[in-house]
């Protein structure tokens, strides 16, 4: 394509920008493949990786659902930092000219950048992460007051999603897979404040064992990068709180009695 300058004489356009892509492929064992794609304005990562997909390689495997930051199936690590690819400008990830995407870590490749996240959620089951009503629920909703103290406590973290971005931040799992990780410990504690729950007593000693709480380190990596902007590791916090004056001995009473 060319263009006439204000002298009447041709001017060549100017070139396209293009971005380089390396993208993990395969699963475990797999390598890195190299894509080029045009910079635009505004693009996100997504965006950079449905162009691979559609226009490129067909056979790219990755997830995605709302494009709006609402679901966060989109979550990769760009650059080394695990994020979502809908909310995140190629602006701001990319290195020079390189855009490194990666699986989720900690986590099972399935294929590509897809990762199987059974494991994260079978950690939220052994937190005990569902709602215990007890034998004999209320006939009517419960009031819980939003000033209330232990609504205060549990506030921030009912916004978590479950992106699995803190899973794959998080030091303490890539040493110790059996460790619960921050999303599920997140979810306990919420739990453990809300007034209408009657399973604190087992979520207590889950949450109090070997891989649960008391392995976390502090190093914050999952209240660094999480999308939402929550702090798991004060909700970890809380659950180290809770369980430190209960011996064993007391948290087998409570299990026994309830």
């Amino acid at each position: 394509m060319t263009s006439t300058s204000q002298n009447g004489r041709s001017a060549a356009a100017p070139a396209e920008e293009t971005l380089r892509v390396r993208v993990w492929r395969g699963q475990a064992d797999g390598a890195f493949e190299d894509f080029a794609v045009p910079r635009r304005a505004s693009q996100t990562v997504l965006d950079v990786v449905t162009e691979i997909q559609r226009a490129q390689d067909p056979t790219l495997s990755y997830r995605f659902a709302c494009r709006v930051g609402m679901c966060g199936s989109c979550a990769m690590v760009v650059n080394g930092r695990p994020r979502w690819t809908c909310r995140t400008r190629v602006s701001e990830a990319v290195d020079g000219d390189i855009l490194v995407l990666e699986p989720l870590r900690n986590l099972p490749i399935v294929k590509d950048l897809t990762v199987d996240m059974v494991p994260f959620f079978e950690k939220w089951r052994d937190a005990h992460g569902a709602f215990e009503p007890g034998e004999a629920p209320p006939s009517d909703f419960a009031q819980v007051r939003p000033d209330s103290p232990k609504r205060k406590a549990a506030d921030a973290g009912v916004e978590c999603i479950n992106c699995g971005v803190c899973y794959s931040a998080c030091d303490v799992v890539a040493w110790n897979k059996d460790y619960l990780g921050p999303a599920a410990l997140n979810r306990a504690w919420t739990l453990v404040n809300d007034e209408r729950d009657r399973g604190n007593a087992a979520r207590l000693a889950a949450v109090s064992g070997d891989v649960g709480c008391h392995s976390c380190h502090s190093h914050m990596s999952c209240t660094e990068f999480c999308p939402k902007d929550l702090a798991p590791t004060y909700a970890i916090a809380g659950l180290k709180r809770a369980t430190a004056p209960l011996p064993l001995g007391r948290l087998l009473a409570l299990l026994v009695k309830s």
